[in-house]
């Protein structure tokens, strides 16, 4: 099934731009990555995410009292109870920075409330918001993990 689909898109037209809102990005052995989650990470002495909570936490890289937040009761929080780096791939970041897959693992890292019904507000505020920290920390890369 899947050699069907993809000779079907290798035949699909695809629309061309004359103006485009992405850049190149450099190699990933010189880009500095952070995490972007939306388990509802934070750390034991941070706030909980409220239901409708639009912000988000910022995850320091070398703590690892990370508590998850995530309160649907379709989340199996056992995976990640076993290894946070189910929802968190901290430790793979850094063995790939150790192996020069990647450039740098960033500092800080953003975790958001996903299981919002309203996502205007981190459309418009958290995630611009999240995005400039991000930019001020030099990340070039955020390796995302939707939960």
């Amino acid at each position: 099934m899947t050699a069907v689909i993809k000779q079907g898109a290798a035949n699909a037209e695809s629309p061309t731009f004359d103006e485009v809102s992405f850049v190149a990005p450099q190699a990933l052995r010189d880009a500095k990555v952070a995490i972007v989650t939306s388990a509802s990470l934070h750390h034991a002495d941070d706030d909980d995410f409220a239901p409708v909570d639009a912000g988000y936490r910022i995850i320091e890289a070398d703590r690892r009292d990370v508590v998850v937040g995530h309160w649907s009761p379709n989340f199996d929080q056992s995976g990640v109870s076993a290894d946070l780096n189910v929802v968190f791939p901290i430790d793979r970041l850094i063995e790939m920075a150790a192996d020069g897959t990647i450039g740098a693992v960033s500092d800080v890292h953003l975790a958001y409330a996903g299981n919002q019904f309203d996502l205007s507000a981190i459309r418009m505020d958290g995630g611009p918001a999240g995005a400039a920290l991000l930019k001020e920390h030099e990340v070039d890369v955020v390796l995302l993990t939707p939960v």
